[in-house]
């Protein structure tokens, strides 16, 4: 029967990994558990709720191999408890018994024979990407994907590499973000695939400190791998929208803003829209005027210079979309491109960074 020993620290990091992964109020029960394997000297941790999986190394002394099925969430609660610096895991009899320090838990383990086969991480076509340029591009289009389940292609961000191009877009209809990265080399294989925003961003967590990351894409799924961290999804079917069309190329008006600045109006004038109240954006000669009303509760304005002239133009927005892209803006300025108060308004970055932000503003009443 399985018997390992390893820090206790290590053992909480991954199985809270784990228990974001593993499904607990699946109808399977074995979807709510982590999968603890002990062969061959080296021990694994597994979790899985069908569209997502995850499969981490553990570094742990190994007495005795063997594995053990232990739903998630309950042994991560547990070992994040745990008193000492180290811990022993040993099964024995259908429990799994967790020692450390003068603390000592005995867990009833879960059918591992239920346990489904996670994806080969060798199978499929592969590609190798920067994982610092494919995660920050990430951070920059993920929040504009859309948690509305009704649409599911929606919820996704559209990967796409050709050459020595990385390309990420994300729109929940209301706002789009788009960002091209320039690779230091081309891949060897182009690809272009729907990813769900949620398993990307659990992605980014796990991986987002590596060198590189390996991509094998599979029939309808896709899987990654960074050092022995292997993490793998299903892809989303289906026709993401046609977004060059939706940018649009012939503006009224081109401004360059200070990011920063901009940025920080909007929150503080965000604070009065309340209750799906927009945020007014009021451009006059030289001016811009930022204003926020929320009945019963209160307003609040305030002006900063730009370069605008020719008609007065008011345009309103979601406070949480605006203020959604300015954060993701990684430059000190920024290109804001309007044409009416009724058509999309299009935010990019001047330092050739490749990241830009459509938005679609709300009709104003009077």
């Amino acid at each position: 029967m399985m018997k390992i020993s390893l820090p206790t620290d290590q053992l909480t990091a991954a199985l809270q990994a784990a228990s974001r992964v593993a499904a607990p109020k699946a109808s399977i029960q074995a979807l709510s558990g982590a999968m603890i394997s002990a062969k061959d000297g080296k021990v694994e941790l597994k979790a899985t709720d069908h569209e997502m999986s995850l499969c981490l190394p553990l570094p742990a002394i190994v007495d005795e191999e063997g594995q053990a099925l232990v739903p998630a969430k309950l042994l991560a609660d547990v070992a994040r408890q745990l008193p000492g610096d180290s811990c022993q895991l040993h099964l024995e009899d259908q429990e799994l018994k967790i020692t450390s320090g003068s603390a000592t838990f005995s867990l009833r383990v879960l059918r591992a024979e239920d346990f489904p086969v996670l994806p080969d991480p060798l199978e499929g076509t592969g590609v190798s990407l920067p994982a610092e340029q494919f995660f920050s591009s990430l951070a920059q289009v993920s929040k504009s994907a859309s948690h509305d389940e009704t649409r599911p292609i929606l919820t996704g961000v559209l990967v796409s590499v050709e050459g020595d191009l990385l390309q990420m877009v994300a729109t929940d209809s209301y706002r789009m973000a788009l960002k091209k990265t320039a690779l230091p080399e081309p891949v060897a294989h182009d690809f272009e695939a729907i990813i769900p925003a949620r398993a990307l961003e659990e992605l980014a967590k796990l991986v987002g400190k590596q060198d590189q990351i390996s991509i094998m894409l599979q029939d309808s799924r896709i899987v990654f791998l960074a050092d022995e961290i292997v993490f793998s999804c299903s892809l989303l079917a289906g026709s993401f929208p046609n977004f060059r069309q939706l940018i649009p190329t012939e503006f009224e008006h081109e401004l360059n803003l200070p990011v920063g600045q901009l940025k920080d109006m909007t929150k503080r004038i965000s604070l009065m829209a309340r209750q799906s109240a927009p945020v007014r954006l009021s451009f006059s000669e030289g001016k811009l005027k930022m204003t926020a009303q929320t009945p019963d509760i209160g307003q609040a304005e305030e002006t900063m210079d730009v370069p605008f002239s020719g008609e007065a133009m008011e345009l309103g927005f979601a406070p949480e979309y605006l203020l959604s892209g300015l954060e993701s803006m990684n430059c000190k300025e920024l290109s804001l491109k309007l044409i009416s108060p009724i058509r999309p308004a299009l935010i990019v970055a001047n330092d050739d960074s490749g990241f830009l932000y459509l938005m679609m503003p709300i009709r104003l009443s009077a």
